[in-house]
C-alpha cells in the first residue's frame, strides 16, 4: 500500500533495522528473507535520498536522517499497533501478554514480589520481563519498548506517570560499628567514610547524593556500589556508613546485621512512581495493570509502621528545614 508516494511496509522494514542494526536479524524479526529486507533498503533510500545506513564491521549505523525518522515511525507503528490492530477488551484471565518493566533492586525487592504474586493468581497467563534502570530509558519508552519504568518521580520525563509509594532516607552502619551511638551530628555524619551508590557506566549519583551536592556538601565517599541492596554488605566489620532507603534498610537487616539511625539532615521524601509511554495511555492492558500497581502501592505499610521513631524523627527534621 503507498501513501503519497511511499510503500507503507517500508516503514515495518526501517523500524526493523533500527532496532536490530543488522540487515539478517532485521529480516528475521518481520519474517522477510534477507534479499527482500536488502530490497528495501535500497527503495528506502531511494525514497528518503538517504543512505540511512552505513555499515561498520557487521552493525548497522544509522545516518542522521534515519535516526530523525526512527521515533516517528516507531510512533506510528505502536498507534496502528495499539489503536487498529490490538483494540480489544482486555481480560487479565485469558491474556498471555508478557509486560516489560524497568526497576530498580530496590522496588524489586520491597514492592514488586507482591505484584507478581497477585498477578499469578489473577493472571496466570501473564508474564514479566524485568529489566534494570538504563541510561536511554526514555529512549525506550519514546520507542514503546517497554511498558513501564518504576523509579523516582524527580527524575522522570514527559510521559504520563502517577506516584506509587514513599520513602524516607536513613543512615546504615555495621551492628557492631562503635563509632556513632544512638545518633550523631551532621559533622560525624560528614566526616566519616561513606558507602554510596552511584549507577551506570557514567556513575550517575542516587538521589541522596544528587541532594547532597545540590546543596552544596560532599561526603567522604570510600567505596563505590551500583545499587542501594548492596551497601549493608559492604559495611560488614567496618566503620563506615551509608545512606539508602527506609523500606530497603528494614528488609536488609532481616538478614544483615544492621544498625539504622536518623540521618542528621534532612534529605526529601523519595515519591517511587510509574510512568508509561504516552502511546499506552488507553491500551486497556496497560490500564489494568496499572491500576494493579496502584492497588499494591496502597496495601504497604504506612512509614511511621515501618519504623515508628524514624518516621516521627524525619518528620520533626522537615519542619525545622522548612
Amino acid at each position: 500500500m503507498r501513501f503519497k508516494g511511499l510503500d507503507l511496509n517500508l516503514l515495518v522494514a526501517l523500524d526493523a533495522l533500527m532496532t536490530e542494526r543488522n540487515l539478517t536479524a532485521a529480516a528475521r524479526s518481520i519474517n522477510l528473507s534477507q534479499p527482500a529486507m536488502s530490497a528495501a533498503v535500497a527503495r528506502l533510500r531511494t525514497y528518503f535520498r538517504d543512505e540511512l545506513f552505513m555499515m561498520v564491521g557487521r552493525e548497522l549505523v544509522p545516518t542522521p536522517r534515519a535516526e530523525g525518522l526512527a521515533a516517528s515511525v516507531r510512533e506510528a507503528l505502536l498507534h496502528i499497533q495499539l489503536s487498529v490492530i490490538s483494540w480489544q477488551p482486555f481480560d487479565p484471565a485469558q491474556s498471555e501478554r508478557r509486560f516489560r518493566v524497568i526497576l530498580s533492586d530496590y522496588v524489586t525487592l520491597v514492592f514488586i514480589e507482591n505484584v507478581v504474586e497477585r498477578v499469578a493468581r489473577e493472571a496466570p497467563g501473564v508474564s514479566f520481563e524485568f529489566m534494570p534502570i538504563a541510561e536511554d530509558f526514555d529512549e525506550l519508552l519514546q520507542r514503546g519498548d517497554v511498558d513501564f519504568l518504576i523509579m523516582p518521580e524527580s527524575f522522570m520525563s514527559k510521559h504520563p506517570h502517577t506516584g506509587l509509594f514513599d520513602d524516607v532516607f536513613v543512615c546504615v552502619a555495621c551492628e557492631g560499628n562503635d563509632c556513632i551511638g544512638e545518633s550523631f551530628s551532621f559533622d560525624q555524619y560528614m566526616s566519616m567514610g561513606h558507602v554510596a551508590v552511584k549507577f551506570g557506566c557514567s556513575l550517575k549519583p542516587a538521589f541522596d547524593e544528587w541532594h547532597l551536592r545540590e546543596s552544596g556538601y560532599s561526603r567522604r565517599v570510600e567505596v563505590v556500589v551500583q545499587s542501594f541492596s548492596i551497601i549493608p554488605r559492604m559495611l560488614s566489620g567496618t566503620r563506615r556508613i551509608g545512606t539508602m532507603p527506609l523500606r530497603l534498610a528494614q528488609h536488609c537487616a532481616q538478614s544483615t546485621p544492621l544498625r539504622i539511625l536518623n540521618l542528621p539532615l534532612p534529605i526529601p521524601k523519595l515519591t517511587e512512581a510509574v510512568q508509561w509511554p504516552m502511546l499506552h495511555n488507553t491500551d486497556p492492558a496497560s490500564l489494568w495493570m496499572r491500576q494493579t500497581l496502584l492497588e499494591e502501592a496502597a496495601r504497604m505499610a504506612p512509614l511511621e509502621q515501618v519504623y515508628p521513631a524514624l518516621a516521627r524523627q524525619f518528620v520533626s527534621l522537615e519542619t525545622t528545614a522548612a
